[in-house]
Order: structure tokens, then C-alpha cells, then sequence
């Protein structure tokens, strides 16, 4: 390894790494896309139930989301991995059915999905919130039901007053995606500290990481971008971002 290049070291196929640290960057983007659609998924779910739910509804979510805010997305992570990991077995052991050993990629996907459906659901009820309530008042007054009042007026006016809450939680999902490496899952993070580890050339692999991490960022803001200007379409000048 100390006679290789640095470019050698980088080569995709062996006895370069970089092909270590493109499937640790498919990875990372696979666990934060699963568990952004968890999130989302929990966050409307927790929106609706806060605005629309009873008080005992509205209390557990006020739990939830405080809770999830409140600890550091590495307690969590951890907690919840080995909690869940053992609370299940335990529940299975109980009923009569054998323990099962939980996959790595859905475990990531749902302690992560389950953090961003904390923040998912107060930036879904704040943009529920902004809609205004005339619309909404106007669609029950000619007899729409509320699925889809739902469909077709809540949702169109709200996803542009969510878009910049959830790009900045996507953002927070591909950066968050490095601390599953703590229970073992190899991502870019983890994929990243087995080349520099095997190498000892730590700062070119993580530099190389950096990388990865800014390209995802900048292709993500792009795209975050088109969808904001498309979901902002028709309004007027000043009310773009």
C-alpha cells in the first residue's frame, strides 16, 4: 500500500479503495432516501394528528416530537438500534416465536425514519397552519369531504410553504446517515474509516468523503431547487424564495 499512488489508492477496483467508498456513497443515500420517506410518512401522520387529534393524540405527539428534539441523534441511534433490537426479540420470545437478528439497512431506515418524523411533523403542521383557512372553508362549503379537501387544497398549498423545512431536513438525513456507523452498517463514514484504516492515508480517504458529502449536498440543493420553483409555480414574484 505505501508504494501506491494516491490516485491508485482511489482507483474503483482493488487494490484501490474507491469502489469501497462508492458503495459506502450508495449506501448512505439508500438508508437517508428510506428513511426521508419514513420521516415524511410519520410527519404527516403527526401533523394531522396534532391539529386534528384529541387531547390525549396531541400529547403523545407533544411526547414524541420533544423527546426526538431534545436527545442527540447518537443516543438515539444507539438506543433505539439495541432497545428495539432486544424489545422485539423479547416480544417474540414471549409469544412462543424464535428471535430473529435485524437487518442492518432497516434498522438504519427506521431509527433515522423515526428522528425525522419528530421534525417532519412540526414542519408539515406549520405549513398546514399557513394554508389559508377561507380555502379550506370554501372546499367544505361545497361539500368536500375531508380526505379530499385533504387532496386537493391542503396539500398543493402547503408543500411549498414545507419545501424549505424539508430540504434542510434532507440535508440533515445524508449527514445524520454517518452515525448508523456506530452499529456497525457500513456506509460512507464507516466505508471511509476501513480504507484510511487498512491505508493509513487518513487524510486523502476522508477528504475524499468530504467530497462525496458536497457533491450529494450541491446535487440535492439543485434538485430541492427545481422542485421548490415548480411547487411555487403560478404564485407571484415576492412570495418565491
Amino acid at each position: 500500500m505505501a508504494n501506491l499512488t494516491y490516485l491508485e489508492l482511489l482507483a474503483p477496483s482493488p487494490p484501490g479503495w474507491g469502489g469501497v467508498l462508492l458503495a459506502g456513497a450508495a449506501s448512505t443515500l439508500a438508508i437517508s432516501l428510506g428513511a426521508y420517506l419514513t420521516g415524511m410518512v410519520l410527519g404527516l401522520l403527526g401533523a394531522w394528528g396534532k391539529l386534528k387529534g384529541g387531547h390525549v393524540t396531541s400529547a403523545l405527539l407533544d411526547g414524541y416530537t420533544t423527546a426526538i428534539r431534545a436527545i442527540p441523534e447518537l443516543i438515539l441511534i444507539i438506543g433505539l438500534y439495541y432497545a428495539g433490537t432486544d424489545g422485539l426479540n423479547r416480544l417474540l420470545t414471549a409469544i412462543g416465536l424464535p428471535t430473529i437478528e435485524v437487518n442492518g439497512f432497516v434498522a438504519a431506515v427506521a431509527v433515522l425514519g423515526i428522528v425525522q418524523g419528530a421534525y417532519m411533523t412540526e414542519v408539515f403542521r406549520g405549513a398546514i397552519v399557513a394554508v389559508p383557512i377561507g380555502q379550506i372553508e370554501a372546499g367544505a362549503a361545497f361539500g368536500m369531504r375531508p380526505s379530499l379537501r385533504f387532496r386537493r387544497i391542503i396539500l398543493p398549498a402547503m408543500i411549498p410553504n414545507a419545501m424549505p423545512g424539508l430540504a434542510n431536513l434532507w440535508m440533515s438525513v445524508t449527514k445524520d446517515s454517518a452515525l448508523i456507523a456506530v452499529v456497525g452498517y457500513q456506509e460512507l463514514a464507516l466505508a471511509t474509516r476501513i480504507a484510511a484504516g487498512n491505508t493509513k492515508q487518513y487524510f486523502l480517504f476522508f477528504a475524499a468523503a468530504a467530497v462525496l458529502y458536497l457533491i450529494i449536498s450541491l446535487v440535492s440543493t439543485r434538485v430541492f431547487n427545481l422542485l421548490e420553483r415548480r411547487a411555487r409555480r403560478g404564485q407571484p414574484a415576492h412570495g418565491r424564495a
